[in-house]
């Protein structure tokens, strides 16, 4: 008596979460393909590499699982089946050791992604895992048949189950292109808006602040969103004038909130504190002695230690003029309010917002209206800050999807 061939599930997508998805169903029995369109697997996650590897984050776990706003508690579920210390485990296991940094979050020892990516795809062939690569998914059928473009022409497949895996909207270039939200959308599936997240937003600057300060960092400084509150919300650390207008960590980390008050009123301001630490009154007084025949600027520069681009953020709000009114330029230096006027494209941005509402998936991350079919990692409708949270529920809810599509499989037979 022959053996009964093992149930198949097809992966589309390799990112991290397509990844963990088909790490996980072929351990839970499945005989796994995966299909990416891009020429190799894991794109994005080398090139958010470059800059050190952030793999997860050292918060508690209901810390942690606040990061994602509205979602916590679905997300929360996700990680109590995979949260940061069983990623590092993982981790451990294809040989890199993670630390955690100064900030809390945990990186790879050297560092780099590479070394892992290797290690995992290595090791994901060993166990079985088919990869093919240059598989652009076209869409879901009616008649449940995979179809893919490829360099060769067309190609068609079937799948037991399918867990979709196709990143977000931000860097298509590198694959996650949102090209997959219309024909799903088409196939009756809730797709919220895709929008952009951890990004930068425009800035009116003038053209002198655009040609000699673009590009450069602002630190420290604190920032915080002009929405009534006394005192304001500050967070502490650094950004960048872009060319178009600010972005960086700080920018990053309230983007969220900046983009959805943009979005309901058309407009936000930022504030920014540009000399934390130091008390309005005393930069009042220090800016209200005399000159002494120095110029305006070396006297804000010797009176407030403001010098480069934190004084040309002064002058592109006040003017040269309002420079001359010591209260005037005390307050502004505490709060100086930079009106924001959209968020820049979703193609620049770090991740993406929207996607597939998580209330059209059932707790094993299966569309409800469509039994088989799974989805996982940014796709799906959640978000959260740069800090390792990205990656983090990518893994976690790849395993849930893996799992749910390999018990699913099972229960079939």
């Amino acid at each position: 008596m022959s053996t009964p061939a093992l149930p198949l599930v097809a992966v589309i997508g390799g990112g991290p979460a397509g990844l963990m998805a088909a790490e996980t169903a072929r351990a839970a029995g499945c005989a796994v393909d995966l299909f990416e369109a891009k020429g190799s697997v894991g794109r994005k996650f080398l090139i958010a590499g470059k800059g050190g590897m952030n793999l997860t984050h050292s918060d508690p776990l209901p810390v942690f699982a606040g990061r994602y706003r509205e979602r916590r508690d679905a997300v929360a579920a996700w990680l109590a089946d995979f949260d940061a210390d069983a990623l590092r485990e993982w981790a451990r296991g294809l040989g890199v050791e993670t630390f955690v940094g100064s900030s809390g979050r945990v990186f790879p020892s050297d560092l780099k992604a590479a070394p892992l990516l290797r290690g995992w795809v290595r090791r994901l062939r060993e166990r079985g895992v088919r990869f093919h690569v240059s598989h652009r998914w076209l869409g879901p059928s009616a008649d449940g048949v995979l179809r893919f473009a490829t360099a060769d022409g067309p190609r068609e497949c079937r799948a037991d189950a399918t867990v979709l895996a196709l990143g977000g909207a931000s860097w298509p270039q590198l694959g996650s292109d949102g090209a997959w939200a219309g024909p799903l959308a088409a196939a009756g599936v809730d797709v919220a808006p895709l929008k952009p997240a951890n990004c930068g937003f425009d800035v009116a600057w003038t053209p002198y602040f655009r040609q000699h300060f673009a590009g450069a960092p602002i630190k420290p400084v604190r920032l915080a969103i002009d929405d009534g509150r006394l005192p304001p919300a500050w967070r502490q650390g650094e950004c960048v004038a872009s060319e178009h207008g600010l972005e960086g960590s700080l920018v990053y980390a309230l983007s969220a909130a900046l983009r959805d008050r943009i979005q309901a009123q058309g407009e936000a301001t930022l504030l920014m504190d540009l000399a934390p630490g130091r008390e309005r009154e005393r930069l009042e007084a220090e800016l209200s002695r005399p000159r002494k025949g120095r110029s305006q600027g070396e006297h804000l520069r010797r009176s407030t230690g403001l010098d480069g681009v934190k004084a040309a953020l002064l002058r592109e709000v006040l003017g040269k003029d309002g420079l001359d009114a010591p209260a005037r330029v005390a307050t502004a230096i505490k709060a100086l309010p930079l009106r924001l006027q959209r968020p820049r494209p979703i193609a620049e941005a770090i991740s993406s917002a929207g996607g597939i509402r998580l209330e059209d998936l059932d707790e094993h991350l299966m569309l409800r209206r469509h039994p088989g079919l799974f989805a996982a990692g940014e796709m799906l409708d959640w978000e959260a800050p740069t800090g390792g949270y990205l990656l983090t529920a990518c893994f976690a809810s790849g395993r849930r999807a893996g799992a749910g599509a390999a018990a699913w499989v099972h229960a079939q037979r």
